[in-house]
């Protein structure tokens, strides 16, 4: 394995949306050390917006296939640009943590610009693990409250 890889290995292993999803319910802390590493040597960096807000959280009915809004939720966005290599980053999380939102912003340009790719997707790789193993577990304690009926 070489010590980087492009942005397009990031990519092709994760498409955008599957890396800023992983990253979006990723643990707090390792964002935030991955963007401060990221943060060495990547040059100025200019805050376009840091913010808390109301969104609409779309849901998909699972009989009709509709599309509707179940309700509101608090998220923390974060826009930034690294002007000296005209890229953006974008990071949005549920709840207030704007730090998370702001770093997820930072690796977002990062992936961009095929910076430290190589520690991105060893990030990806391991916050993706982490999240299957606690839906798993989470399954596994939603099952053992399932109740068998009897019928006649």
């Amino acid at each position: 394995m070489t010590e980087e890889r492009t942005a397009d290995a990031v990519i092709g292993q994760y498409d955008h949306g599957q890396a800023l999803g992983i990253l979006a319910a990723a643990r707090p802390a390792a964002i935030k050390a991955l963007a401060e590493r990221v943060l060495d040597g990547f040059g100025e960096v200019s805050v376009i917006s840091n913010r808390t807000g109301l969104a609409m959280l779309p849901y998909q009915d699972t009989v009709k296939g509709t599309a509707f809004h179940l309700g509101e939720v608090l998220v923390a966005e974060a826009h930034i640009e690294v002007p000296g290599r005209d890229i953006e980053g974008y990071g949005a999380v549920v709840g207030r943590d704007l730090e998370h939102a702001m770093a997820m912003a930072i690796i977002d340009a990062a992936i961009a610009a095929a910076h430290q790719t190589s520690s991105i997707l060893e990030l990806l790789d391991a916050e993706r693990r982490h999240q299957e193993d606690s839906d798993r577990q989470r399954l596994r304690q939603v099952e053992a409250t399932r109740v068998q009926m009897e019928t006649f």
